[in-house]
């Protein structure tokens, strides 16, 4: 544990180029009615670039900082990835269990289509599992319990509903659901729920200060999430009564940037060859393993640069994660509106900051 405890002791290096991407990024947050925007640049062990931009709110004075949280939603789903790698590591789980290996009594009542599911399948979105994304839902019942047993009925419940079809070309169908059924697996096999295995792992071992669901905005100042309506942003109060369908390991968390920086710093470590709270090679796996959707990352080359990209959004927040696995650098931005506009800025920050950066 303090050779890996060592690994976070470097020197925050910041770089920022004579200001004229900071200037950019703001130009571009304000154009595109952005209230607040999080952004950083770092490679393995120094942060290159970072700022913090805007507002926490459009109806607030009160300013960015560096320390502000952000929801990261299906962002999450790395982190959740990561978790169970740590689990397949030390030999509770393999990558080819089967989900009815750990739960034989489901299987009477489920499609024979997910028979033969794995734990593998599901990070993936190989297990053919309706999404779950809001948009055309089945209706879910009412289910009661803690959120550990909710999830379980969930996981019950998606067992029982007719398999999509994976796209012809991309060989997958992005799930919510995948990602609780395989949370369901390990929290199973260790007797813990999600959210206890994320307080182990990010906030025990790694020191990373992980909460749960929208950042707390009415007992601090921080930021406030903002949706859309009928192009309008409406700040949206951290109390707002709002769940996620039990598919909370795919998309659930919020953090401060500086605190995602090293957790996104483990994973290009990892990349490169060097072994930390994960083996070298299981990073390579989780990331590469598996083509154009691996364990949490899309696995994607764009211009001949190999690439570990996702996005996340619950619908008041958006943030983007581009990892050049060929240049050994990792673009990050966070904000606290979702909307078109949003998605339009953040699209364009991204490419000019690959362009400042270039090699």
């Amino acid at each position: 544990m303090k050779k890996f405890k060592a690994l976070f002791l470097f020197a925050f290096t910041v770089i920022c180029y004579g200001q004229n991407s900071v200037k950019f990024v703001d130009s571009i947050r304000n154009a595109y009615h952005i209230p607040e925007l999080n952004y950083a640049v770092v490679n393995n062990n120094s942060i290159l670039e970072i700022a913090a931009l805007g507002l926490h709110s459009i109806k607030l004075k009160d300013t960015a900082t560096p320390n502000d949280r952000f929801h990261i939603g299906s962002n999450t789903k790395a982190m959740t990835s990561f978790i169970i790698a740590k689990y397949v590591e030390i030999g509770k789980l393999k990558w080819n269990t089967k989900f009815f290996d750990i739960f034989p009594e489901w299987k009477t009542k489920s499609k024979k289509d997910y028979h033969q599911i794995t734990l593998q399948d599901l990070l993936s979105h190989r297990a053919k599992i309706q999404a779950f994304q809001g948009n055309n839902d089945p209706i879910i019942p009412n289910f009661k319990g803690t959120k550990q047993q909710k999830r379980k009925q969930f996981g019950q419940f998606v067992l029982t509903l007719n398999p999509t079809d994976l796209d012809t070309i991309l060989n997958f169908n992005y799930s919510n659901a995948d990602y609780t059924l395989a949370t369901l697996m390990l929290e199973k096999l260790t007797n813990k729920s999600w959210e206890q295995l994320v307080e182990e792992v990010f906030n025990k071992d790694l020191h990373l200060n992980v909460k749960f669901s929208w950042p707390e905005n009415q007992k601090i100042k921080d930021t406030w999430g903002h949706l859309d309506s009928s192009n309008v942003l409406i700040p949206v109060p951290s109390n707002f009564d709002y769940h996620l369908d039990f598919t909370e390991p795919a998309g659930d968390i919020n953090i401060k940037l500086t605190d995602y920086i090293k957790f996104i710093q483990l994973n290009l470590q990892g990349l490169n060859g060097t072994s930390n709270y994960l083996n070298a090679k299981t990073y390579l796996f989780i990331h590469k393993g598996i083509p154009n959707y691996s364990l949490g990352w899309y696995n994607i080359y764009e211009n001949g640069i190999e690439l570990s990209t996702h996005s996340g959004t619950a619908g008041t927040y958006y943030s983007l994660v581009h990892i050049d696995r060929s240049n050994g650098l990792a673009y990050i931005i966070f904000t606290n509106a979702y909307s078109e506009n949003t998605k339009q800025g953040v699209r364009l920050i991204m490419r000019k900051l690959k362009e400042y950066h270039k090699s």
